[in-house]
């Protein structure tokens, strides 16, 4: 991604924004051998933070610096920016205006928005062919998929580079062709979620109840296959006749159940409140995390070993 009479860039990056996402974003460039600048205001003190995700991953080969600012950065080779600032679109315009104006043309910018179009975020800005939606899924460090999202000007050769890049840093890229809300797999996982706060906020089954009816269940399978293989290997016409019956009358609401309303207005906001839809202590949250966070690396130790992982 270079233009006339400039240079090569080299492999540097940075990162906007240090929170969860950011330092896990972060360790993923480390581990690929990429020095990587953090543009963090708010804490500064997240070098160590990051440096353990990247011990998760194998271990840091590039070096990371903890800047204040923007115009702190050393734009030297930098060939990407992935903004991972918080989930406001008056914030992510105002970063990526900034951007226009103090990175070189040649830099790639990206925006790790989990569900505002790429289009909304760079709305009249220049340059915006340059420009993609680059989304990681938490816990970034452990969790390979990343979607690339096009906007109405994102040219092929930026969604190549992104493409090449994140499979060079042992991620499973997957192009999102059009910039739609959501894009691809939060879509699906909020189909999914309305229809469990659906059968939780009737009375259907409990929370504990649905939760292992997809992890031991339907989730388990899709381990071995994604939804539509999983369906040639069951027979389509078995799909087809259990839709015929099941789709009148799947949940279709546009706002979202009290089961979760009522819980997100009490301030009820999980592990980080220590209540949710369960309970939690200190204790019980590290545990949690713990078992959560092995299981990801088995589950990853399956998808790398699986015959279809490229298919």
């Amino acid at each position: 991604m270079t233009t006339a009479n400039q240079p090569e860039p080299t492999e540097n990056t940075v990162i906007v924004g240090g929170g969860t996402m950011g330092q896990g974003i972060a360790a993923i460039f480390l581990t690929g051998g990429y020095p990587v600048q953090v543009v963090e205001p708010r804490n500064a003190d997240i070098d160590g933070q990051i440096i353990e995700c990247a011990t998760r991953r194998g271990g840091a080969k590039g070096d990371v610096a903890i800047l204040h600012t923007l115009d702190a950065v050393d734009w030297t080779g930098v060939s990407l920016v992935v903004e991972c600032v918080p989930e406001d679109l008056s914030l992510k315009r105002a970063v990526f205006a900034d951007l226009v104006r103090l990175a070189p043309p040649a830099t790639l910018l990206a925006s790790n928005s989990s569900s505002f179009p790429i289009s909304a975020i760079v709305q009249g800005l220049e340059t915006r062919e340059r420009m993609a939606g680059l989304h990681f899924f938490m816990p970034a460090h452990l969790v390979p998929l990343v979607e690339v999202i096009s906007g109405p000007d994102t040219t092929p050769a930026t969604v190549e580079y992104l493409c090449k890049t994140m499979t060079a840093l042992a991620m499973r890229p997957v192009h999102v062709r059009k910039d739609i809300p959501g894009f691809l797999a939060n879509r699906m996982q909020h189909a999914l979620m309305r229809e469990a706060l659906s059968l939780a906020d009737r009375g259907i089954a409990s929370a504990e109840d649905i939760d292992a009816a997809v992890q031991y269940g339907f989730g388990m399978r899709f381990l071995g296959a994604g939804p539509f293989l999983q369906k040639d290997i069951a027979g389509l016409e078995i799909h087809h006749a259990a839709a015929t019956t099941i789709y009148p009358d799947l949940c279709n609401d546009t706002a979202p159940v009290p089961f979760i309303a009522d819980r997100a207005a009490a301030g009820d906001h999980g592990i980080k409140s220590g209540r949710g839809f369960y309970r939690w202590t200190r204790d019980t949250a590290r545990e949690t995390r713990v078992r959560y966070e092995v299981a990801l690396g088995k589950a990853l130790d399956i998808l790398n070993t699986s015959p279809n992982k490229n298919r």
